[in-house]
């Protein structure tokens, strides 16, 4: 293969193959990825499905190599082979399902990398009419600290205000002590 090619059939192989992940290729029709992998010794080939991604495909494309192959299988995502799901046995079914599951996963994934990126991109003030709102000066927040430790200086009314209740207080002052009141009951 001559140097000036070989830079041309990286970037867009003719079969439809994706230029970095095995197992996967894009249907010329639909746009949409597909994986497939071949049993081991075998002309037989296990469907693993289509795909609006390329990483979902793969992520199938891996669940059913370590199925099929063990620890020796070459992965797309060799960091998250621990996190894979495990076919119930090696059937073709039990394969499929299982990576039916994984890209179902990493598509959940790519989904949510994008809501966090949209919502690191989102504006921090509510929309509506574009107008920030200081909630600090309508509720002045700055004093509130300072307002709540004045109440807790203020001492507490005497329960009852008639004379019978007073002559009941002046009985407990003698009592419990002077300094008894609400704050410092024991």
């Amino acid at each position: 293969m001559s140097q000036s090619s070989a830079p041309a059939a990286a970037n867009s192989p003719p079969s439809g193959r994706h230029p970095v992940y095995r197992g996967v290729r894009r249907r010329k029709s639909s746009g949409k990825w597909v994986s497939e992998i071949r049993e081991p010794r075998t002309p037989n080939r296990i469907w693993l499905g289509t795909f609006p991604t390329p990483e979902m495909a793969a992520a199938a494309y891996d669940v059913a190599a370590l199925a099929l192959k063990g620890r020796e299988a070459e992965l797309n995502f060799p960091d998250t082979a621990g996190t894979l799901p495990v076919p119930a046995s090696t059937s073709p079914r039990d394969i499929q399902a299982a990576a039916a599951s994984a890209a179902a996963a990493a598509g959940a994934a790519r989904d949510a990398a994008e809501a966090a990126a949209a919502a690191r991109a989102a504006p921090d003030f509510p929309e509506g009419n574009g107008e920030f709102v200081d909630e600090d000066l309508i509720f002045d927040m700055p004093n509130v600290l300072v307002n709540m430790a004045q109440g807790m200086m203020i001492s507490p009314p005497r329960i009852g205000s008639t004379a019978a209740a007073a002559t009941a207080a002046a009985d407990e002052d003698e009592y419990f002590g002077e300094d008894q009141n609400l704050w410092n009951y024991r």
